[in-house]
């Protein structure tokens, strides 16, 4: 293969990269791709579990499951201890060798290039591994390669990393900023997650894919958002609201949309529908549009249902907590007058998951 092909099919890798969105699926890609341009048989993705000390395998050509061993171990232990590319020429008569991963994988390891990955900030946190060169043995070019690639790993892996540190903060300022709305004290009550994970569990019966289930979980919280707008007097109040009160209570909904609307995020998007309609009846005569059946999203019908089921079976500074019974016999009366019929019996199915979920994160 001269250069002129191996600068084609790195500039190929780096559009295919680029586009991808999948962790798994971009490693995979480099993997199988470092494996072509230096024309060995195999190449591995060796990541650090700093909990137990060992090296894991994230790809593995030609390995089913997962492969781990100490991290001072074998030829990819000493590149990771020594931050530095290891070659092994011949490795049954190399002492950095780790006979144990061929008798386990059946396989016969003849040479091995290693190189370790390193981070933006300088830490080693994996080995990026190939074997079995099938002309020759690994080279000078070969290392160029495979440390360039290896820049590939730590960026595709630190971005990933990255991505799910703030998925994590923006989930529990999404749960914060739900419960202070709800009860102008974010301690108060575990409410929004529940309803979180009860919309999660209908949606995966309902038969949602799996994107939209996970967004679900995270945009359901956000129902009430807009409460955050309405005076404590009314929030707090420890009765009955008056005429007027519960107008002013009802504009939550329009102020939650307001709030989250104008973000790009697809999560709020689907978080602003809910805030909107949650309180809209497949009846028509919810609030604050009046619309019907299934001109209400599906979003907003589940959580719907679980915000109700959760409300009443809660206590409130206006109510003492309904009995999970009482609040079954209304589910089963309001089946297409205020909720979708369909999602009622899903969430009846379930009861028993829903009774867990409401034990374990009791307020």
């Amino acid at each position: 293969m001269t250069d002129t092909d191996k600068l084609q099919i790195l500039l190929q890798l780096g559009q295919e990269i680029s586009k991808e969105k999948s962790l798994d699926t971009a490693l995979i890609k480099i993997s199988q791709y470092a494996r072509d341009l230096i024309d060995a048989d195999r190449s591995s993705i060796f990541l650090y579990d700093s909990q137990s000390n060992e090296l894991w395998t994230k790809v593995a050509h030609g390995i089913d499951g997962e492969i781990r061993f100490p991290s001072n171990k074998g030829v990819a232990g000493y590149a990771f201890l020594s931050q530095d590319v290891q070659v092994v020429v011949d490795a049954y008569e190399d002492f950095r060798f780790n006979k144990e991963i061929d008798k386990e994988t059946k396989y016969q390891t003849n040479d091995i290039l290693a190189v370790p990955l390193i981070n933006s900030k300088n830490i080693c946190f994996g080995v990026f591994q190939a074997i079995n060169k099938h002309n020759g043995t690994f080279n000078s070019d070969d290392v160029k390669m495979m440390t360039l690639l290896s820049t590939l790993v730590s960026s595709a892996l630190e971005t990933s990393s990255l991505i799910e540190s703030l998925e994590y903060s923006k989930r529990k300022i999404i749960y914060k900023l739900s419960s202070a709305a709800e009860f102008k004290d974010e301690d108060t009550s575990k409410h929004t997650q529940r309803v979180g994970l009860y919309c999660e569990l209908i949606a995966k019966e309902y038969g949602l894919n799996a994107k939209e289930v996970k967004l679900l979980k995270i945009a359901a919280p956000m129902h009430d958002v807009g409460k955050i707008g309405i005076a404590d007097k009314i929030l707090l109040k420890p009765g009955r609201l008056d005429f007027d009160e519960f107008n002013k209570m009802k504009e939550h909904s329009q102020m939650g949309y307001d709030i989250l609307k104008d973000d790009d995020d697809i999560q709020l998007q689907m978080a602003a529908t809910i805030a909107l309609e949650h309180h809209e009846k497949f009846n028509g005569y919810g609030y604050p549009r009046g619309l019907k059946g299934e001109e209400i999203s599906i979003y907003a019908r589940m959580t719907s249902i679980a915000d109700v089921f959760d409300a009443l079976t809660s206590e409130r500074p206006y109510k003492k907590p309904w009995s999970i019974e009482r609040t079954v016999e209304l589910l089963k009366q309001e089946k297409n007058e205020h909720f979708d019929g369909k999602l009622v019996d899903i969430f009846l199915n379930n009861l028993d998951e829903i009774k867990r979920i409401k034990e374990k994160l009791k307020d």
